[in-house]
């Protein structure tokens, strides 16, 4: 499968109006999804679903923007759980994997690339991720 992992922080720009990252966010989605299949899984989701107030919107909202949703593979889920293990012994702090190890997970086993502004996780624990972010376009 080819394409691109969006992360939740580039579609809330979008969908909350954010005044300073709305613009880049929506044209990095366009620039990229000319030339590839843009994604987002059940973790991003539902992270994104939390500012509406029903199903029916986040369907639309997301269906407007071409972004289709896949379920996590099972080699991400594990994957996560690897990578979780390594961050709980460089000293970090949460006690249940966080939403950006399934996320990071799941472009590293579909290989895709990840459209991010939240670089230190992905950088530190997925660096065989290609990262999009503002400091590429």
């Amino acid at each position: 499968m080819n394409g691109i992992l969006v992360d939740s922080c580039v579609l809330l720009d979008l969908f909350t109006n954010d005044p300073y990252w709305a613009d880049w966010s929506e044209y990095t989605l366009d620039k990229y999804s000319q030339t590839n299949t843009l994604y987002i899984n059940s973790i991003i989701y539902t992270e994104v679903s939390i500012g509406f107030e029903k199903i029916e919107e986040v369907e639309s909202a997301i269906s407007n923007l071409g972004i289709k949703v896949l379920e996590l593979p099972r080699e991400a889920l594990f994957l996560a759980g690897k990578v979780f293990i390594k961050y709980r012994r460089n000293k970090g702090t949460k006690n249940s994997p966080l939403p950006d190890f399934f996320i990071g997970a799941h472009a590293s086993v579909s290989q895709f690339s990840l459209i991010t502004r939240d670089l230190s996780k992905f950088r530190t624990y997925f660096p065989q991720v290609k990262l999009i972010h503002p400091e590429t376009n």
